[in-house]
């Protein structure tokens, strides 16, 4: 194993464990206090493994995972410690689903942050500097603010999707629309020049949020859920989002890991990464597409939250130093743990804030307290 892999592992190791710490304290903190045990109790509870599967004649299902497939599945629950069923009802109802959620929306922000400033070569990208995260609030302003004569277009599904994923749904297709529009306005003979690439997302972005402004103007008695929604927050997490993130995150954060070398090369100039090999166009291409669908389906789950996406991936830089190889994993992994953080905090007051308000109060005295103590990485 060579150095740079080791110190990946060594980092990886040791903020996973603050993950899963920061997600157990979390569990605990709450109007009911719940020990860091009982949550681990209840957690390995939960813990199910299929010890037979079958074909049925019918689409009888057999449990929750094979609802509606023609599969009977028996799982086992091979630990029974002794739990309370409230405090099995609060962790693994209310506070779990949420805490998992962001950490995954962290571990997406974490990432695509990443990505950006390493695309850019700019240490003040986001992963809303292309439009992505105008464009998913134009759609989920919109979704909030249509008339019901607007949502009548949608027939037989206006009740499944005004009632079900519709807000998530309408967030995630502007993000997409908006991250790959910049990207069409931005291509020219099969190029995308990165400097046209961050002026048109600004341009967009700027486009987007006079959108944005407009509609909040026109949002009558909605104006109080569109500012919750655009201030970011987590509040009414299900486990059916967190099923989807834990899918769509993972998947395409390892595709981002495997394109760390190509990042490196990048940081070189594009006359330099094609002199050693790299094919730079399509590794941005590639980086562009991915980090604009991970940032959708972190923002259409947990709305604008802003700073992770910035503060996570600098203060992880001057901790670890700018190898992407060593950095992507370790800000994915801090970006996690910071979010879940934040959100806890964000939870725990006499009101519930939002939680991108959190993000900004609580990390931008930590980012100047390590940008004072630390030696400044350039990109």
């Amino acid at each position: 194993m060579t150095r740079v892999w080791r110190r990946t592992a060594g980092y990886s190791a040791a903020l996973f464990a603050l993950l899963v710490g920061v997600v157990t304290v979390s569990a605990g903190i709450g109007p009911v206090s719940v020990p860091a045990d009982t949550v681990v109790a209840v957690v390995a509870n939960a813990v199910a493994v299929p010890v037979s599967v079958e074909w049925a004649s019918t689409a009888v299902a057999g449990g929750p995972l094979t609802a509606g497939l023609p599969l009977r599945v028996e799982f086992a629950h091979p630990f029974a410690f002794p739990v309370s069923s409230t405090h099995e009802a609060i962790v693994m109802r209310v506070r779990l689903p949420r805490i998992l959620l962001a950490a995954f929306v962290g571990v997406g922000l974490g990432t695509a942050g990443t990505v950006m400033q390493g695309f850019f070569r700019n240490p003040m990208a986001d992963p809303g500097i292309i439009g992505v995260s105008s464009g998913a609030a134009v759609g989920a302003v919109s979704w909030i603010v249509a008339p019901a004569s607007v949502l009548a277009l949608l027939g037989p599904l206006r009740p499944l999707l005004v009632d079900g994923a519709g807000l998530q749904i309408a967030a995630f297709s502007g993000a997409l629309v908006a991250g790959f529009g910049v990207y069409l306005i931005a291509s020219r003979d099969g190029r995308t020049p990165v400097a046209t690439l961050l002026l048109a997302g600004v341009a967009v972005q700027t486009f987007l949020g006079a959108v944005v402004s407009y509609l909040l103007l026109h949002s009558g008695e909605s104006i109080r859920r569109v500012t919750y929604w655009l201030m970011g927050h987590l509040s009414g997490a299900s486990w059916s989002e967190v099923a989807v993130v834990a899918v769509v995150v993972p998947a395409l954060t390892l595709v981002l890991f495997a394109y760390a070398r190509d990042l490196n090369v990048l940081l070189l100039g594009e006359t330099d990464a094609v002199a050693l090999g790299v094919d730079a166009e399509r590794s941005k291409r590639v980086l562009l597409a991915v980090s604009s669908v991970l940032t959708g389906a972190a923002v259409a789950v947990s709305g604008v939250i802003g700073f992770v996406g910035l503060i996570v991936p600098h203060g992880v830089r001057l901790l670890v130093g700018p190898d992407h190889r060593v950095l992507l994993p370790t800000s994915a992994l801090a970006g996690g743990s910071f979010l879940v953080a934040a959100d806890t905090f964000a939870r725990s007051g006499v009101a519930e804030l939002p939680v991108g308000i959190v993000t900004a109060a609580v990390g931008a005295p930590f980012f100047l307290y390590l940008l004072r103590t630390r030696e400044v990485y350039d990109l």
